[in-house]
C-alpha cells in the first residue's frame, strides 16, 4: 500500500480524492492523509513516518507549498511531492522543481493523469528507499563480516570458488580477557557487554595497527590472524601493546562492589595453516577463517597463558629471540600433542 499526503486548503479535495480513487483506497492501494496547509503537513509526517510521496498545492494559509518543499528534506529525506495546483506559469513550476518537487501537475486535475504521475513518483520512492535500505544492510554487514571477505565477495568468481582454500605461513593470535567470567556472575549482562566491548576495541585497534585482522571474536577472547612479511614480529608488537596499554588502564568498577582490572592472556604461534571458507554449502553457513595444528596449538598457548602472559613454542622463540627478550616459561603436555611442549614467555 502506498502513503500518501494530500495538502491543500479546498474544502472539498478530500471528498474529490476519496471519491475518484474509492475503488484503489478499498483494494488497499492507497491510503491518504490529508492537511490544510504546510505547516499541517509537517505534524502528519511525524505522525506517519511511512508516508510515501505528497501531493501539495502552492497557495495556502499558514505555510504555502513552496516553503514545504524547502523543509522536507529535513522532515524525511525519502519522501517526494508532486505539486498539485493552478499556479503553473513557468517562475512557480521553476521554483517547485528547484525546490525538490519531483513532477508538477496543473489544476483543474486530470485524475488519470494525476494517477500516472502518482505511480512514478511512487515507484522512484521505492527504489530509493531500497537503495537507502541496501546501503544500511551493507553498513551493518561491515560489522559483522571481516574485510577479507568482502574483499573476497567481490571477485568475479567468488561464487564458484566458496569451498576453495590456500596453504600459507602465517601467524596466528589468541587474546583472551583474565578474570572476565568470573564478574558476569554477579553484573547486568548489558553492563558486561558494554565492559567487553571496551576491552575489545582497545585490542582490536592494535591488531589492526599492525597489520593484522580479527578472524573471529570467542566469548570474551579474540583471535586474530596476521600474514604477510615479519607476520610473526607484528603479531608479537600487536601484542606487547595491548599488554601495555591495559597495564595503563584504571580498574573498572563493574558494580556490586566488583573491581575488575583488565589483563589479557596470550598464545601465539606460526607456521603452515590452511585459509578459506570452512562450513557446509548446503546449509549455506560458511566461516572464512584458518584452520591446522599450527592454529589449534596457538590456542592451546593461550589456554596455558597466566593474565599478562605471552606465551610461545620454542620454535617460535627461536625465529624471535632477536628481535623480542623472551625467559623459558617451562614444558606443558598440551591436548592432541604426544610429547611436551617447551615454551617461553615474551617479556619485551
Amino acid at each position: 500500500m502506498a502513503k500518501i499526503l494530500v495538502v491543500d486548503d479546498e474544502a472539498d479535495l478530500e471528498v474529490l480524492v476519496k471519491q475518484k480513487f474509492r475503488r484503489k483506497i478499498r483494494e488497499n492501494e492507497y491510503e491518504f492523509i490529508f492537511a490544510q496547509n504546510g505547516a499541517e503537513a509537517l505534524e502528519r509526517i511525524k505522525e506517519h513516518p511511512d508516508l510515501d510521496i505528497i501531493l501539495s498545492d502552492i497557495n495556502m494559509p499558514v505555510m504555502d507549498g513552496l516553503t514545504l518543499l524547502s523543509r522536507l528534506p529535513e522532515a524525511n529525506p525519502t519522501l517526494k511531492a508532486v505539486v498539485v495546483s493552478a499556479y503553473g506559469d513557468m517562475q512557480n513550476i521553476r521554483t517547485a522543481m528547484n525546490r525538490g518537487a519531483f513532477d508538477f501537475i496543473m489544476k483543474p486535475v486530470d485524475f488519470d493523469d494525476l494517477d500516472l504521475t502518482m505511480q512514478k513518483t511512487i515507484t522512484h520512492v521505492r527504489q530509493l528507499q531500497e537503495t537507502l535500505k541496501a546501503i544500511k544492510e551493507n553498513n551493518i554487514l561491515k560489522m559483522y563480516v571481516d574485510e577479507n571477505v568482502l574483499n573476497f565477495m567481490t571477485h568475479k568468481e567468488a561464487e564458484h570458488s566458496l569451498m576453495k582454500n590456500e596453504l600459507l605461513e602465517a601467524t596466528v593470535m589468541f587474546v583472551d580477557v583474565c578474570g572476565f567470567t568470573a564478574i558476569t556472575e554477579h553484573v547486568a549482562a548489558n553492563t558486561v557487554v558494554n565492559l567487553l566491548n571496551g576491552l575489545f576495541d582497545k585490542i582490536v585497534k592494535e591488531i589492526i595497527a599492525q597489520g593484522g585482522h580479527v578472524d573471529k571474536f570467542m566469548g570474551d577472547a579474540i583471535m586474530a590472524v596476521f600474514r604477510g612479511e615479519y607476520h610473526l614480529d607484528r603479531a608479537i608488537d600487536a601484542a606487547l601493546a595491548v599488554k601495555q596499554q591495559l597495564a595503563n588502564e584504571p580498574e573498572i568498577d563493574a558494580g556490586n562492589g566488583k573491581i575488575f582490572k583488565p589483563e589479557i592472556s596470550v598464545g601465539i604461534n606460526s607456521g603452515e595453516m590452511v585459509s578459506g571458507n570452512i562450513g557446509s554449502a548446503s546449509l549455506k553457513r560458511l566461516d572464512y577463517t584458518v584452520i591446522g595444528d599450527s592454529v589449534n596449538l596457538a590456542q592451546r598457548l593461550q589456554g596455558i597463558a597466566k593474565a599478562g602472559q605471552i606465551i610461545i613454542t620454542e620454535a617460535v622463540y627461536e625465529k624471535a629471540k632477536e628481535s623480542f627478550h623472551c625467559k623459558e616459561n617451562g614444558q606443558f603436555t598440551l591436548k592432541n600433542k604426544a610429547l611436551p611442549v617447551n615454551t617461553y614467555e615474551v617479556v619485551e
